[in-house]
């Protein structure tokens, strides 16, 4: 949960997880956040994509769900996926700020 303490931090994007890959968005949702605009491409796309609809005035519900460790296998996350995660939100915290979203 450290992904999304930090996100919070920077963006004040109001949800606790930020991360959960498990998502439903109404159609004007993805119409308005204009998907060709996303630019993550690991785990931060799913903080891009609650940002952009965050800032954009939609209304964000969470519903919990549990989540079950792997079991078996390596994880797919690199260096270069964790090096966009941070900057990630940092970039979408000064387009906010520059009107830019």
């Amino acid at each position: 949960m450290f992904a999304s303490h930090y996100t919070r931090i920077i963006t004040g994007l109001p949800l606790r997880d930020c991360t959960a890959g498990f998502k439903c968005f109404r159609r004007e949702v993805l119409e308005a956040i204009e998907l060709d605009s996303i630019q993550s491409d690991g785990y931060s796309f799913q903080i891009e994509m609650n940002f952009r609809a965050w800032v954009k005035g939609f209304r964000i519900l969470e519903i919990p769900i549990i989540f079950v460790d792997r079991a078996a296998g390596t994880s797919k996350m690199s260096k270069r996926i964790l090096r966009e995660a941070v900057w990630m939100v940092w970039k979408l915290k000064g387009l906010k700020i520059l009107n830019r979203l």
